[in-house]
């Protein structure tokens, strides 16, 4: 043997002996268990290194068993290399290179929790819980997270084809999609829907996420709003504490906003709301959808259980795990799922979703199929005619290019289904309100 392969070994006893003291209220049973495996362990590397087919380094070696390790626990955790352990961090802060796709492993498959609005695979079509059963032709069967994430990462510019099994619908569709550095724009599409209903699209948690949530809040004040739709759909989550922060802009100092259970005392924890003042008192009404996930879910979760808005839509994806990650010395990481996420009622989150109050399936408009051709004479000259209006119309208002997408945005989200019953909802809850105030205005005059 080589002395730097001994050196190896010795590593490898090190960091099982750190361990095994890190986790000391194991008992004694479980500790000599662990020792016993680590003799198979420390055996089994040996003989790799004497008997394989080609020479490795005790690296190589260390880091696979790291990651197989990790493999076998759950999806969500990971061994992470210096490298992937550097990509983590940059993610969190909103710009990075790839396909714009929130991933999951759910029944043993490769799934899409949802692609990020204005992305290109958002563009290209692909859906939320997809099942992501090819990349590039190779079966992602037994897939590891971060395997399939380094296999859909490239160059900016650069083709992909990923296939889909849409099971919605019975097909198997072949998606190509060109890679882009992704920038997120987490708040957007703030604005006043009808009857002073205000509209904020949260698309997800980084670390300006609630900063700018708190720009859209004043900005809808001054324009005016009374009421509030808060749509979370398809948003993937990102960073809790940033979730928390959120949540705190509509409940009280003193509210339960989320819990986690673990195995040790020390992961179990409740927080609660600080929110002194600048609370946000408005009707809400907060959209979810199989996309929306973790701290999306937490954040609904936490106003639906302390009554202070109204779910909407459908049920939410149910990835309600914590993962902690923690630096290794040599600039590695894990990614471990150390608690679960539960509810202010007791919830859990994680396998099950926040199931809405009000359950209402998104429609998707159907596009016209008739041909063109088929359409009467005076159909088309009439359409003819009603857009070089607009179009003129356009031009003598100076509309510019910002204003066009912002008017088109309106439009879309007034034709939306689910906005659409939020707007109702929102209506009924404010009637309701006038009626019970003009009621205690007459027990006050009879008093």
């Amino acid at each position: 043997m080589t002395k730097k392969f001994f050196t190896g070994i010795a590593t490898v006893i090190v960091l099982f002996s750190l361990t095994t003291l890190a986790v000391s209220q194991i008992d004694r049973k479980t500790k000599d268990d662990l020792y016993s495996q680590i003799e198979l362990f420390s055996y089994t590397l040996t003989t790799i290194q004497s008997d394989y087919v080609e020479e490795l380094s005790p690296k190589d070696l260390i880091y696979g068993s790291l990651k197989g390790m990790l493999a076998t626990l759950d999806p969500h955790s990971q061994f992470l290399d210096p490298d992937e352990y550097k990509e983590l961090k940059t993610e969190t802060r909103g710009k990075f290179g790839g396909l714009g796709i929130e991933i999951s492993i759910r029944d043993g498959l490769l799934t899409v929790i949802t692609p990020i609005e204005d992305t290109p695979a958002w563009r290209a079509g692909m859906q939320s819980m997809d099942r992501i059963v090819k990349i590039e032709g190779e079966l992602t069967k037994d897939i590891t997270l971060g395997d399939a994430v380094k296999k859909m990462r490239g160059k900016p510019g650069t083709e992909i084809t990923i296939t889909v099994l849409r099971e919605s619908e019975g097909e198997i569709l072949d998606i190509t999609i060109t890679r882009e550095v992704i920038h997120i724009q987490d708040v957007k599409h703030t604005q006043i829907l009808k009857d002073n209903v205000g509209y904020v699209r949260l698309a997800e948690f980084r670390e300006d996420s609630a900063k700018e949530f708190r720009k859209a809040l004043d900005e809808l004040d001054d324009l005016g709003a009374d009421s509030l739709i808060l749509d979370l759909r398809n948003n993937p989550g990102g960073l809790l504490n940033v979730a928390i922060r959120i949540t705190e802009e509509f409940l009280g100092e003193g509210k339960t906003i989320v819990s986690t259970r673990g195995r040790h005392q020390t992961q179990n924890t409740v927080t609660l709301s600080k929110n002194r003042n600048h609370l946000i008192d408005w009707p809400m009404v907060v959209l979810i959808n199989e996309g929306s996930a973790s701290g999306s879910e937490i954040l609904a979760g936490a106003l639906k259980d302390n009554h202070r808005a109204i779910t909407l839509g459908s049920k939410s994806f149910g990835k309600g795990s914590v993962q902690s990650v923690i630096p290794l010395p040599d600039g590695s990481g894990l990614r471990l799922t150390t608690s679960k996420y539960f509810t202010p009622s007791g919830e859990s989150i994680h396998g099950k979703g926040i199931e809405p109050d009000i359950v209402v399936e998104r429609i998707i408009p159907k596009k016209d199929e008739k041909d063109e051709k088929e359409k009467k004479i005076d159909e088309i000259f009439e359409d003819l005619e009603s857009r070089e209006k607009k179009e003129k119309k356009k031009k003598e208002n100076g509309e510019d290019d910002i204003t066009k997408k912002t008017r088109e945005v309106h439009e879309r989200l007034l034709s939306d289904n689910q906005v659409q019953s939020a707007i109702s909802v929102l209506k009924g809850i404010k009637v309701f309100e006038r009626f019970e105030n003009i009621e205690l205005g007459l027990d006050e005059d009879e008093g």
